[in-house]
């Protein structure tokens, strides 16, 4: 289960590889726009702005962030689906897919069946964490795989799960489309206010959510108290702020007018 308020605990910095994605898609006037993983939906809503237009949707797993999108009123249209399953439809021209591919299995192959199926002069854009060989990752990993949480967590937590830049761009320089690709690590600098510390409140927002479903109150509460001093000894505290590097992949791959 998605929580919206943990989510969006570091709005902003969760923003702002969204809004460097779509800066380097250079639609002008698409028929369709689908917004894939699209939470909470208030990045939908800029697609909408930017593109009025265009008929704009957002798609999302999560019944929580569905409810929350649909609320706000805007002109953005939201449902709830599988993005597995989803599949575009004739006039679709711009896909954006904004932290969301790490979550499904097999996603590469999707990638190039939606490259095939998007129409001549579409856009496709995707940006995934990049940051599962951080300290972050690496502290989870280790407590998660330690006792007594290895019995009940197994696998659930993942190594990498997603390709580099450059692997994603082969894939779609194959499917021939003209392809941007690039990777940014951003220093976060994050409040030490508060009892927690800014980098387990980060990760209750995204990573550590399927440890949460499957551990009882009392396995979570220790779980989380084992992560969260293992997380300070590796981020600490300077001037009141915690500096979290948090790397990031984007492609931007440009359908071409005859395929």
């Amino acid at each position: 289960m998605w929580d919206p308020a943990a989510y969006h605990r570091f709005g902003n910095e969760r923003s702002r590889p969204f809004a460097d994605l779509m800066a380097r898609v250079g639609a002008e006037h698409p028929r369709a726009v689908a917004d894939l993983g699209c939470g909470t939906g208030e990045l939908t809503e800029t697609l909408a702005e930017r593109w009025p237009r265009a008929r704009v949707a957002g798609l999302d797993s999560s019944a929580e962030m569905i409810a929350t999108a649909g609320a706000r009123g805007g002109r953005a249209e939201f449902r709830l689906g599988d993005l597995a399953q989803w599949r575009p439809d004739p006039d679709t021209d711009v896909v954006v897919t904004n932290a969301a591919l790490q979550w499904v299995p097999g996603h590469g192959e999707m990638l190039s069946r939606w490259i095939r199926t998007l129409p001549p002069g579409a856009w496709l854009a995707l940006q995934v964490p990049g940051n599962f060989d951080a300290h972050s990752h690496r502290l989870l990993r280790e407590v998660a795989r330690s006792r007594p949480y290895a019995a009940v967590l197994g696998d659930l937590v993942r190594e990498a799960p997603v390709d580099d830049a450059a692997g994603y761009a082969n894939r779609l320089l194959a499917e021939g489309a003209r392809v941007d690709a690039w990777e940014t690590t951003y220093v976060h600098l994050l409040s030490a206010a508060g009892d927690d510390h800014p980098v387990l409140r980060w990760m209750e927002g995204t990573a550590l959510r399927p440890v949460k479903a499957a551990l009882d109150g009392t396995a979570w509460r220790a779980f989380r108290a084992t992560l969260g001093a293992k997380l300070a000894a590796v981020y600490p505290t300077r001037s009141g702020m915690v500096a979290f590097p948090f790397r990031r992949i984007f492609v931007v791959a440009h359908v071409q007018e005859e395929k």
